[in-house]
């Protein structure tokens, strides 16, 4: 009872972002541009490092959303431009890694922001931080359950990708880039990994239970949380791989 009075935020938290992020998971492994989201998590960081690095943490929604913003109109460029695009997302990611790591170098907590914009500890996340996400997350989710199905072409493209970017600003803020990047793929490559179940379905549920899973673990054994839940999405998706065949 205890646990769930101190943890409920995270546990809201975390339920949250399963539920936005396998959305948008189910749908980036269908198009088979995996990295998009990573990418985009990436070139929004850098707007996040800007602002935590230089100044003060001040327009660090801003600057996020608007690099995030910027990934997304790229990728949306090169989806009709590029053709090896696969390609194109990862030298974009890598890009995005390489301007933070410059942008960082000659801070005195350089590292330690790095870090936190990889995986962040989101055990004792605020009530105020849930409140806002779930504000934001329910207007995404009519956009891309109502609006999204609906459009065709360009705009279908822009909706995705813009819904992705205001997504990912939120996220990696809150969470850090691996763990949106976990999030995003490892519930939904489970649920498309087979045929009984419905695959948005699946993917909420099984990326809630091992994401309550690594809070309480997180907790009890004073383990990052960020690393916890990268590491119990990403086993489940190796261990479905091998071991759980195809129905």
């Amino acid at each position: 009872m205890q646990l769930i009075e101190l943890l409920w935020p995270a546990f809201v938290l975390v339920a949250l972002l399963v539920f936005i992020h396998a959305v948008f998971g189910l749908e980036i492994i269908r198009r088979g541009v995996i990295f998009t989201d990573l990418a985009i998590g990436q070139i929004a960081a850098i707007g996040m490092a800007i602002s935590v690095g230089f100044m003060d943490g001040n327009y660090q929604t801003l600057l996020t959303l608007g690099f995030a913003l910027l990934g997304a109109v790229l990728i949306t460029y090169a989806t009709r431009r590029v053709e090896h695009i696969e390609a194109f997302i990862g030298m974009l990611y890598a890009f995005g890694a390489s301007s933070i790591m410059i942008l960082l170098a000659s801070s005195p907590q350089g590292a330690e922001l790095f870090q936190k914009l990889s995986a962040t500890d989101i055990l004792f996340t605020s009530e105020t931080e849930v409140y806002q996400s779930a504000l934001l997350y329910a207007c995404i989710a009519l956009v891309m359950f109502i609006f999204y199905p609906k459009t065709t072409g360009i705009a279908r493209e822009l909706t995705f990708f813009s819904m992705l970017a205001l997504t990912v600003t939120s996220s990696v803020q809150l969470a850090g880039v691996l763990v949106v990047f976990v999030l995003l793929v490892a519930p939904a490559f489970i649920a498309l990994s087979q045929k009984r179940f419905t695959p948005l379905y699946l993917a909420w549920t099984s990326g809630l239970i091992l994401s309550v899973v690594a809070l309480v673990v997180s907790y009890y054994f004073d383990l990052p949380t960020g690393y916890s839940i990268i590491f119990f999405q990403s086993m489940a998706v190796v261990v479905f791989s091998l071991f759980v065949r195809k129905r």
